[in-house]
């Protein structure tokens, strides 16, 4: 049978980018036990120097078909800055982090499922996940590049493009905090049930990823598991440019 472009198969030589980090390095069940604790844990750098310069150039340097779209934030209310979504077939790295990432991830989605009462229902492969976004209309490629300027910043929100979510994603910071810019945290709030909401400043590294919850999170309470809701931002920059890449593990409509 012939294989989709669709699929997780390696990007044109052109797009192709030096190999990923190896996440075998990292300590799983912290990174399962802080995302049950606050929604939100980082792996320490996950990609080196390097890769984030080269991730970090296709946003000025792409070739022709790289993108599928560009948004300027404010035109939308959605803050200040730019963000371009990648188009398939994605760049070599960009394809290998989004599979081996949602491959160690897959267990806790499932399991905040159980919890919340919710179908169980992500496959063990993010090609298979995919199929099940196409078929049901959701077959544009969803992994971004963002940039920001002197006084950008990013709107609390969020990444939901269709009926099917995937409840994490990950962001990775490609730039080097107090040399390529000041400023800029990642913020995130949780949204509890009859309280005020909390919010939570996530300080990143060049080079390292925060894996967090896209729309809700399970909470134990009283009466067992609850739904929080989560949101997700970046704070003003102060100065220099700040890239990220953005990976999200469904696909949109």
């Amino acid at each position: 049978m012939p294989t989709s472009h669709l699929e997780l198969n390696p990007a044109p030589r052109a797009h192709r980018l030096v190999r990923a980090s190896g996440l075998e390095s990292h300590e799983w069940s912290r990174v399962d036990a802080e995302l049950d604790r606050d929604g939100v844990a980082v792996l320490p750098q996950l990609l080196t120097p390097a890769e984030c310069s080269d991730l970090a150039a296709l946003y000025d340097n792409s070739g022709p078909g790289m993108f599928r779209s560009t948004v300027v934030m404010a035109r939308h209310g959605f803050g200040r800055g730019e963000y371009k979504y990648f188009d398939y077939p994605l760049p070599g790295l960009v394809s290998e982090l989004r599979t081996g990432l949602y491959g160690r991830l897959v267990g806790t989605a499932n399991r905040w499922n159980a919890l919340l009462g919710l179908e169980p229902a992500y496959p063990p492969s993010h090609a298979e996940y995919l199929e099940r976004c196409h078929a049901a209309g959701q077959a544009r490629a969803t992994p971004l590049l963002l940039s920001y300027g002197s006084g950008d910043y990013n709107c609390l929100h969020q990444d939901l493009y269709g009926a099917l979510v995937f409840p994490l994603q990950v962001v990775i910071l490609l730039s080097a905090p107090g040399v390529a810019f000041d400023g800029g945290e990642l913020v995130l709030t949780e949204q509890r049930p009859r309280m005020q909401s909390r919010p939570l400043v996530v300080p990143l590294r060049q080079g390292d990823a925060a894996v967090f919850a896209v729309s809700h999170r399970p909470v134990q309470g009283s009466r067992g598991f609850h739904r929080v809701n989560m949101r997700h931002g970046v704070s003003r920059i102060h100065s220099g440019t700040r890239r990220t890449l953005g990976l999200i593990f469904h696909d949109a409509a």
